[in-house]
């Protein structure tokens, strides 16, 4: 019997959308399975972590890129020239990553994991956070 345990994010892709996770990479057991990338559906697997994040404005902006700009269709190794990363930059970058010792809470901006940005699509984002690398995930549009 496997020790480990798959939690698929909105399996049903019935939610009202207004969600946004990251889940931090950690050996923890639990793997947590995401459809992504607009129309080309890819499903992503990620074990770690998850820590709900609140960003209203930066959830409107990450799909206004992938959604409008991409239209939907994904980015799956899009080369990402200077001025569409700068926007997704932006985007991670307003995300308060809210830490803590144990003791005490301290905001934290997240940033775009930029040695994996090719992996970058709608709905899967590699970021660092301060407990180590992440990924950002919310509801996938198609």
């Amino acid at each position: 019997m496997s020790s480990r345990r798959f939690v698929f994010l909105d399996p049903d892709g019935m939610s009202a959308g207004g969600w946004l996770y990251v889940v931090v990479e950690a050996r923890t057991g639990v793997c947590y399975q995401q459809q992504y990338g607009g129309t080309a559906c890819r499903q992503g697997q990620v074990e770690g972590f998850l820590v709900p994040l609140s960003g209203p404005d930066a959830l409107d902006a990450l799909r206004g890129l992938f959604e409008r700009h991409f239209r939907g269709a994904g980015t799956w190794n899009h080369q990402w020239p200077e001025d569409e990363r700068g926007r997704l930059r932006e985007a991670v970058e307003s995300l308060a990553y809210w830490a803590s010792d144990g003791t005490s809470e301290e905001p934290h901006a997240l940033r775009l994991d930029e040695s994996r940005i090719r992996e970058a699509d709608e709905a899967w984002v590699p970021v660092i956070t301060p407990d180590g690398p992440g990924v950002l995930v919310w509801f996938n549009s198609d």
